[in-house]
């Protein structure tokens, strides 16, 4: 019987979410990057965090408040609802529900994420954030497009 200890569910941390956390792997689609972010939100490991979200944005997160949601919260589960592997030429979906304890009760959230794929590598799109460029700046993940021919209609 495999040991499910990894916090996404899918198989043991040691061959599921830890090669990632430890950069010796990086992720085939979007949905293992959204599993190995959920990991990462379990274990508090806030610089994969910051590292796997759209390279425009990571100088915008608030760290200090990832890193408190990340300690305050008992991870408890994790349920991907759908993933569409290609929106379009780059972009995917995982719609998924993080279940969780705050220290009063039990919470779930309910999200659906865009990723993105540059340089041959996945990336969260992050939608809390305020910070947006207007749309003839350069993306937000890089691509070297237009905000609005590329990550605008995701977030």
């Amino acid at each position: 019987m495999c040991n499910l200890t990894c916090p996404c569910g899918k198989n043991d941390y040691a061959v599921c979410c830890e090669p990632f956390h430890l950069g010796q792997k990086t992720a085939q689609n979007a949905e293992e990057l959204m599993r190995s972010r959920y990991s990462a939100f379990a274990k508090h490991n806030i610089d994969y965090l910051v590292q796997t979200t759209a390279l425009g944005q990571q100088p915008h997160l608030d760290v200090p408040a990832i890193r408190q949601w990340s300690l305050q919260n008992k991870w408890q589960k994790l349920e991907v609802i759908q993933h569409v592997a290609q929106v379009n030429k780059h972009h995917a979906l995982v719609e998924f529900k993080a279940y969780y304890h705050d220290g009063i009760k039990d919470q779930e959230h309910h999200e659906s994420s865009y990723f993105v794929f540059h340089q041959n590598q996945w990336y969260f799109l992050d939608p809390t954030l305020t910070f947006m460029p207007s749309m003839k700046h350069p993306c937000i993940c890089g691509s070297g497009k237009k905000y609005k021919h590329c990550c605008a209609s995701f977030l």
